[in-house]
Parts: C-alpha cells; structure tokens; sequence
C-alpha cells in the first residue's frame, strides 16, 4: 500500500500484532494510523494519547515510546487491531473489513485468552460485539467465556474527552490487575 504526502511516497504496512499466550490485557484498536502503518509501531501518532494514559493509570512503570511496544509483552500486555489496514481515520474502513476483522479478532482473542481484552473505543468494542452500546468499563456478557471485555476511551487526540477521564477509566484496569495479584 502506498500513501503520496507531500510529493513523496511513504510505504505503508500493516502493523505486526504483539500477542502471546498467559498475556494480563490485549489493547485492541480500531485500526493503525497512517503514521503506524509507516513506521511499523502501534499507537505512533504524535497526537496519540495512548502511552501518556497507560503510564498514568499506573499500567506501566514509565513512559513508554510506540517503538518499544513490543516491550510490553513483558509486562504481560498485547496489541492487535479489528482491522489491520493503515487509514486516515475509521470513517476510510469498509463494512466487509470489520466483517472480517471481527472474526479474525474472536480467532486471536480465542487462540490466545488473555485476561482481558481491553477495547480502545466503544466503536472497536460494538463492531466486535455486534451490541448496539457500551458502558465503560467491563462487560457483563463477554463473547468468550472466562475471558473479561473491557471498554475503554479511543486514546486519539480527536476524543473530546480530557486525558484525566480517560485515564481514570483506564485506572479500572490497573485496580482490577493489582486485586488479581493480591
């Protein structure tokens, strides 16, 4: 796939998922940003809150880079995607695409059962789901038994939400893990 930006050509690919199986949360977005898909790393726009909220629910030790985000594996943290295709924004993603990304998604989720499937914006959750709305935070039904479907705020710097509210939803998940862990 080629995107023309300013009379050059930037290569755009697909970014790798981070899975892996015994994982604590796989955040699960809508689909890579145009700047994702260029440099091969989850949640790299610029505008992108995503890293800011993370460390400040105390889901990571520090401030983490999009480059490093296969690091997060370590702290038991994954990544994928309901559609695997770089856009502009969700409005450039086809109904066939969440058609198939929604069951290649439930393929991931049932392969690798994490703890939770952390959805990032109610969108990405009912496009999975199929359910008409969502409230934040943990389902009562999820799709998958023995796994938890959380809803959280897209991280995107359009979401008219403040970083704080965002983050304090995101804190749901931090208090959720630390309880498992006591």
């Amino acid at each position: 796939m080629e995107e023309r930006e300013t009379g050059t050509k930037t290569e755009l690919h697909e970014v790798d998922d981070h899975l892996d199986y015994g994982l604590s949360v796989v955040f699960i977005g809508f689909n890579p940003s145009l700047k994702s898909g260029e440099v091969g790393h989850h949640y790299a726009n610029p505008r992108n809150r995503f890293w800011r909220i993370l460390e400040g629910a105390g889901l990571t030790p520090r401030l983490y880079d999009p480059s490093e985000d296969g690091e997060l594996l370590k702290l038991g943290y994954g990544f994928t995607n309901i559609v695997s295709r770089p856009t502009r924004g969700v409005e450039d993603i086809a109904r066939e695409e969440y058609a198939e990304g929604r069951l290649k998604l439930y393929a991931k989720l049932k392969e690798y059962r994490p703890k939770i499937a952390c959805f990032v914006g109610k969108g990405v959750y009912t496009e999975y789901s199929k359910k008409s709305k969502a409230d934040w935070g943990f389902q009562p039904e999820p799709l998958i038994p023995e796994m938890h479907e959380f809803v959280a705020p897209s991280s995107s710097g359009l979401v008219r939400m403040s970083l704080e509210e965002i983050t304090d939803i995101y804190l749901r998940l931090q208090t959720f893990l630390t309880a498992e862990i006591v």
